[in-house]
Protein backbone atom coordinates (compact mmCIF):
# COMPACT_ATOMS: atom_id res chain seq x y z
CA UNK A 1 0.00 0.00 0.00
CA UNK A 2 2.77 2.33 0.90
CA UNK A 3 4.35 1.38 -1.72
CA UNK A 4 2.14 2.44 -4.45
CA UNK A 5 1.52 5.48 -2.67
CA UNK A 6 5.15 6.56 -2.75
CA UNK A 7 5.36 5.42 -6.78
CA UNK A 8 2.54 8.00 -6.99
CA UNK A 9 3.92 10.89 -5.24
CA UNK A 10 7.67 10.05 -7.05
CA UNK A 11 5.33 9.90 -10.21
CA UNK A 12 3.86 12.96 -9.64
CA UNK A 13 7.32 15.11 -7.90
CA UNK A 14 9.15 13.66 -12.01
CA UNK A 15 6.04 14.41 -13.70
CA UNK A 16 6.37 18.09 -12.36
CA UNK A 17 10.09 18.55 -13.00
CA UNK A 18 9.53 17.24 -16.28
CA UNK A 19 7.30 19.67 -17.57
CA UNK A 20 9.25 22.54 -15.69
CA UNK A 21 12.31 21.73 -17.50
CA UNK A 22 10.44 21.43 -20.58
CA UNK A 23 9.34 24.98 -21.69
CA UNK A 24 5.96 25.34 -23.54
CA UNK A 25 2.52 24.01 -23.20
CA UNK A 26 1.37 20.64 -24.03
CA UNK A 27 -1.92 19.43 -25.35
CA UNK A 28 -3.46 18.02 -21.71
CA UNK A 29 -6.25 19.02 -20.07
CA UNK A 30 -5.79 21.35 -16.87
CA UNK A 31 -7.26 20.26 -13.30
CA UNK A 32 -7.35 17.01 -11.52
CA UNK A 33 -7.38 15.39 -15.08
CA UNK A 34 -4.12 16.89 -15.74
CA UNK A 35 -2.45 16.25 -12.68
CA UNK A 36 -3.53 12.40 -13.23
CA UNK A 37 -1.43 12.82 -16.70
CA UNK A 38 1.08 14.39 -15.22
CA UNK A 39 1.76 11.27 -12.48
CA UNK A 40 1.37 8.97 -15.32
CA UNK A 41 3.80 10.95 -17.37
CA UNK A 42 6.46 10.84 -14.27
CA UNK A 43 5.67 6.95 -13.46
CA UNK A 44 5.93 6.13 -16.94
CA UNK A 45 9.02 8.23 -17.44
CA UNK A 46 10.78 6.62 -14.37
CA UNK A 47 9.84 3.20 -16.19
CA UNK A 48 11.70 4.37 -19.39
CA UNK A 49 14.84 5.60 -17.76
CA UNK A 50 15.18 2.67 -16.29
CA UNK A 51 15.24 0.60 -19.54
CA UNK A 52 17.55 3.31 -21.14
CA UNK A 53 19.74 3.14 -18.43
CA UNK A 54 19.89 -0.72 -18.38
CA UNK A 55 20.82 -0.52 -22.07
CA UNK A 56 23.11 1.87 -21.82
CA UNK A 57 25.18 0.90 -18.89
CA UNK A 58 23.66 -0.71 -16.19
CA UNK A 59 22.90 -4.11 -16.99
CA UNK A 60 19.79 -6.05 -16.23
CA UNK A 61 19.69 -5.17 -12.45
CA UNK A 62 19.34 -1.54 -12.83
CA UNK A 63 17.13 1.10 -11.52
CA UNK A 64 16.70 4.77 -12.25
CA UNK A 65 17.71 7.78 -10.24
CA UNK A 66 15.94 10.81 -10.25
CA UNK A 67 17.72 12.34 -13.27
CA UNK A 68 17.15 9.12 -15.11
CA UNK A 69 13.35 9.36 -14.39
CA UNK A 70 13.30 12.85 -15.66
CA UNK A 71 15.18 12.18 -18.28
CA UNK A 72 12.11 9.37 -19.17
CA UNK A 73 9.47 11.74 -18.33
CA UNK A 74 10.90 14.44 -20.55
CA UNK A 75 11.51 12.06 -23.46
CA UNK A 76 7.82 11.09 -22.80
CA UNK A 77 6.62 14.94 -23.15
CA UNK A 78 8.37 15.38 -26.62
CA UNK A 79 6.78 12.45 -27.80
CA UNK A 80 3.47 13.69 -26.68
CA UNK A 81 3.85 17.19 -27.89
CA UNK A 82 4.82 14.99 -31.13
CA UNK A 83 1.63 13.18 -31.84
CA UNK A 84 -0.79 15.74 -30.25
CA UNK A 85 1.03 18.96 -30.77
CA UNK A 86 1.30 21.52 -28.84
CA UNK A 87 -1.57 23.13 -26.68
CA UNK A 88 -3.27 26.19 -27.41
CA UNK A 89 -2.69 29.46 -25.20
CA UNK A 90 -5.99 31.17 -26.35
CA UNK A 91 -8.61 30.70 -24.16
Amino acid sequence: MFSMIGTVIVGFIVGVIARFVLPGKEALPSGLTGILLTIVIGIAGAFLGTFIGANLWGGENYTAGWIMSILGAIVLLLLLRLVFGKGSTAK
